[in-house]
């Protein structure tokens, strides 16, 4: 049971905890090499990433999310020239996911944010996918706001909104352009967590609260939702 008074913060899974693009760089990597591929790592997830991204923007009704990360692969190894078997290989990617590394702060800073702090996620993955992961241990089961568990996909203002609805109020704590934007346009409580390799959306909305460091975190969401409960700063509405 969830203590009352003690704020729900959620976390995007594979940009604020996960270094998602180390983690499949070296599996692509791995799995290149003993393929003979001309393209490197990163070089593959970067062009996956980029159709998985668009993919989860466009759909119009909830397909699972390995089912669209294969789509968008099978597009990547088109376009790269590479030869492979998109569904099989994203399945057996995902099945090595607990790999991935988590973001160095990450270890110790969630177990001190747990003290006064409801830690959840939301994130556009499958439950199965979401429970390999490193990050799962530092999250309460019951408040991971998956997308197979809502129905949507970021940047769709619903998924924040249901998420809030089911488990919040929340402060979202999001990292990748289309996560700040999408939370701060669904106007839900957002906190900016800033990860190497992730910038804004310079046509989004900036966000009024920051930090570099996790353990910086308390006093931001602190901010964030005290200004959510009166009414007070929210997002700066950008150009």
């Amino acid at each position: 049971m969830r203590e009352a008074g003690r704020p729900v913060v959620t976390f995007d899974l594979f940009s604020a905890l996960v270094d998602s693009r180390a983690g499949a760089s070296a599996w692509f990597d791995a799995l290149g090499a003993r393929r003979g591929w001309s393209a490197a790592g990163p070089q593959v997830y970067d062009e996956w990433d980029r159709r998985n991204k668009v993919a989860q923007r466009v759909v119009t009704e909830w397909v699972p999310f390995v089912d669209l990360s294969a789509e968008a692969l099978a597009g990547a190894y088109g376009a790269l020239g590479l030869a492979g078997d998109a569904q099989a290989d994203v399945d057996d990617l995902y099945a090595a996911v607990g790999d991935w590394p988590l973001w160095p702060d990450v270890a110790d800073a969630l177990p001190q944010l747990a003290e006064n702090h409801h830690i959840g996620l939301l994130s556009n993955v499958d439950d199965v996918v979401f429970r390999r992961t490193r990050a799962a241990a530092y999250v309460d089961p019951g408040l991971a706001m998956t997308s197979q568990r809502l129905g949507y996909y970021k940047p769709d203002p619903r998924i924040y909104l249901s998420a809030d609805l089911a488990v919040g109020p929340i402060v979202h704590v999001a990292t990748s352009a289309r996560d700040v934007r999408g939370a701060l346009e669904a106007g839900i409580a957002v906190v900016r967590l800033r990860r190497p390799g992730h910038q804004l959306d310079p046509e989004g909305p900036a966000p009024v609260y920051e930090v570099t460091r996790l353990v910086d975190l308390p006093e931001q969401v602190a901010r964030a939702r005290a200004a959510r409960e009166t009414g007070g700063a929210g997002p700066d509405p950008g150009p």
